[in-house]
């Protein structure tokens, strides 16, 4: 699906600077050219089975090589978020995060988003192994912990208005809830017509978005509204009039 969110252009009430969603950004980049050895060329087919989520070996159907036996499978639940297939791969999902993830972060605070982002990995990627346990194809991406932060961004945002690329070109300025609304819909519909040997994970997607939603109704900063309300105006106390005037 052709849509790449460019600005957002909401300002921050919380916090400074991002530093997290920075940080994380900086990891996923540092990763894919250091222990992935990417770049434009194929990424280590030996990384991406060492660190990648596979189900059959997560459920011990499997047993990887011991030379690539490097990490336990319960720590693959996340060692697979940081991976990527290739450069376009990983800057899909760094535009996702560099555009929304600042905003929720803000209503979290830098240590809450964190745990916010692992969860929503750990659950998507929990999300393919019970769906499929038994495939011996990896999953690797953001993609699940991204989608985590497209819930909860539309949870907070949904009015605010949002620059895109339609169709890779297109500059478009619509609001978030059209944007990652349609996005999450999509989500849904490539489930249903998801055919065996597609390479995305779409449960995947679907995993994060259900930790993302549910996650924010809890971990969001006390007082931070949902779906752009305003927050209560504080009531003045009523003033006796008597009181005002002086009693006699």
């Amino acid at each position: 699906m052709s849509i790449f969110p460019i600005h957002d252009g909401r300002a921050l009430s919380h916090i400074e600077r991002p530093y997290a969603s920075w940080a994380l950004i900086a990891l996923n980049v540092i990763v894919y050219f250091v222990v992935e050895s990417g770049g434009l060329a194929k990424v280590s087919q030996a990384s991406v089975l060492s660190f990648g989520l596979i189900p059959a070996v997560f459920n011990d159907y499997v047993v990887l090589p011991a030379d690539l036996d490097i990490v336990s499978d319960q720590l693959t639940l996340l060692t697979y978020a940081f991976l990527h297939g290739n450069l376009w791969h990983l800057i899909g999902n760094m535009i996702f995060l560099w555009v929304f993830a600042d905003n929720v972060e803000d209503a979290f605070g830098h240590v809450r988003f964190v745990l916010f982002y692992v969860i929503c990995a750990i659950a998507a990627g929990y999300a393919y192994v019970l769906t499929d346990p038994t495939s011996q194809a990896p999953v690797i991406g953001a993609s699940g912990a991204v989608a985590g932060i497209v819930a909860a961004y539309l949870m907070l945002h949904p009015r605010q208005k949002v620059w895109i690329l339609a169709l890779g070109r297109i500059p478009l300025r619509l609001s978030a809830l059209w944007v990652l609304g349609f996005w999450i819909l999509f989500q849904f519909y490539a489930v249903l017509v998801a055919q065996p040997g597609d390479e995305v994970a779409w449960w995947s997607h679907i995993g994060g978005l259900a930790a993302g939603a549910v996650l924010t109704l809890v971990m969001r900063r006390r007082g931070v509204p949902l779906f752009d309300r305003a927050p209560p105006i504080p009531v003045p106390p009523a003033i006796d009039i008597d009181d005002r005037q002086g009693r006699r």
